[in-house]
């Protein structure tokens, strides 16, 4: 019984997925429509990069750029525009699930080397920049790719439509970033003795093939190899190059993904789900996009209404900036979550609240924004 709970406070957030999924399971039975649910392209790329970043932090990689990082920093507020402006960026064209697994760890590491406990605070805002800068490009998020191709929109008229609620995104986010608290960073003794001991020498044909493995799951994001190519790859050299780092892998964060696309397949199939969707989506494709993503999450919330609505722009606004407020409004926050909560004397119950109070007071400004001039 011990070892149960243990697992169930260790993997929170898996067993509520699970148990979503089965209650879900109660109205719609098993069957062959199940493997449809899953995107089996996230969960490739997701795999692949977490195979790259196990790798990466097992050769010291983060250890060495964390230190870096720090003795170029003047103090925590240039510590966290840097960060921050680093995922928003890297998010539009890497994803924003993509920049949150290599960001996350890397900031865990960062603060591990001081003695700041702001940790909640910059890893938050991370995932709240990451959703909100991978608005702007068509590539950044699911949603977006999925909506560009769904109603074959021109570039142009893409960015007519996502450029503003970026800009207010990204001012907002810089606010929150200017008003924080100004501390002077402090590196114990020992760890500034250990910033040139790195050596690059020592693990020089293991950092060039991780870098060629993220080069391929970064193309594999980008459309421009199958994933079904690029994994195997990946799984083939890794199990003959390094395959230890097999055991470092995140599988639960897999199962987690896997147990919330049954449960949102499953909500989907509900016919009383989707006649609501139907009937209240008349002039309010917007809120009903921004309700339905705090429920389900944004990617499958775009799919679902897609089908009743040709309002392009308030379903592709909505379903973004529905990816802020609860941690499944977008499956990227659960990679944070999942990151965070696995870390060295981590406070998952203290991480949630601060995420709320963050996710929901910038939703409310955005939706605001929305109706004034967005």
């Amino acid at each position: 019984m011990n070892k149960i709970i243990s697992f169930a406070k260790k993997e929170a957030v898996l067993v509520i997925a699970a148990l979503f999924a089965l209650i879900s399971m109660i109205f719609i039975p098993p069957n062959i429509r199940y493997f449809t649910y899953i995107d089996y392209p996230v969960l490739a790329i997701l795999f692949c990069l977490m195979i790259v970043v196990a790798g990466l932090k097992k050769l010291g990689i983060f250890d060495f750029l964390s230190l870096k990082l720090l003795t170029r920093a003047k103090n925590m507020k240039y510590l966290y525009v840097l960060l921050v402006n680093c995922v928003f960026v890297c998010a539009m064209f890497i994803t924003n699930d993509v920049a949150l697994i290599v960001f996350v760890p890397l900031t865990i590491k960062v603060f591990s080397f001081i003695k700041q406990k702001s940790l909640i605070f910059i890893i938050v805002m991370e995932t709240v920049a990451a959703n909100l800068g991978s608005i702007l490009t068509p590539i950044g998020n699911p949603q977006n790719l999925y909506i560009y191709s769904f109603y074959q929109m021109d570039i142009l008229q893409f960015f007519r439509y996502v450029l503003p609620a970026g800009a207010v995104s990204y001012i907002i986010i810089m606010g929150i970033m200017i008003v924080s608290k100004t501390e002077k960073i402090d590196i114990p003794f020992e760890q500034k003795f250990n910033m040139g001991r790195f050596s690059f020498g020592a693990v020089k044909v293991l950092l060039i093939y991780y870098g060629l493995m993220f080069v391929l799951c970064i193309m594999m994001v980008l459309h421009i190899l199958d994933y079904r190519i690029c994994t195997v790859v990946v799984l083939a050299a890794t199990a003959i190059i390094d395959r230890k780092v097999f055991k470092n892998v995140d599988y639960g964060l897999l199962l987690t993904f896997i147990c919330f696309f049954v449960f949102v397949g499953n909500l989907g199939e509900i016919g009383v789900i989707r006649n609501a969707l139907s009937l209240f989506l008349e002039g309010r494709v917007f809120l009903v996009s921004v309700a339905t993503s705090q429920i389900i999450s944004n990617v499958p919330a775009a799919m679902m209404i897609s089908e009743f609505t040709k309002d392009v722009k308030n379903l592709l606004l909505g379903v973004n900036i529905g990816g802020l407020g609860t941690p499944v409004a977008s499956l990227a926050s659960l990679i944070s979550f999942r990151l965070y909560s696995r870390s060295t004397n981590s406070l998952p119950g203290k991480y949630i609240a601060a995420f709320s109070v963050y996710n929901i007071s910038i939703l409310a400004v955005l939706i605001a924004a929305f109706y004034l001039f967005l």
